[in-house]
């Protein structure tokens, strides 16, 4: 089992920044490719950003790529996910997730571990 906590979310305004962070325990935080969806209410869940293993691969969705950041410090057994810039659009409820595979990070259904999710806000 992997147990994967948010935070870093909040209320700020259009152009603002924030960093949510991941912490991972359980099992090696090294062995997952990590992931960051969101869910806006009333739409349905979406691909952000994934990461390698070792962090030498990252993959954006078009609509955050020049804005967002994702990272990870396996040491610290967290993933972040940097975002400037932000808008509106981007209110969402931001989960990030373990995935075991190597590939289609994009999908939902290919992570094994979810977390509870942290609420990002952003007034225009």
């Amino acid at each position: 089992q992997v147990q994967l906590v948010e935070s870093g979310g909040g209320l700020v305004q259009a152009g603002a920044s924030l960093r949510l962070s991941c912490a991972a325990s359980g099992r090696t935080f090294s062995n997952y490719a990590m992931g960051w969806f969101r869910q806006a209410s009333g739409k349905e869940r979406e691909f952000v950003a994934a990461i390698s293993r070792s962090g030498g691969v990252t993959d954006y969705a078009d609509s955050v790529k020049g804005r967002f950041t994702i990272s990870r410090d396996n040491a610290k057994n967290t993933v972040y996910l940097q975002m400037s810039s932000l808008k509106p659009e981007d209110t969402a409820v931001y989960y990030c997730a373990a995935s075991i595979r190597t590939a289609a990070w994009r999908r939902g259904d290919m992570y094994d571990y979810w977390g509870q999710g942290t609420q990002v806000t952003v007034s225009s």
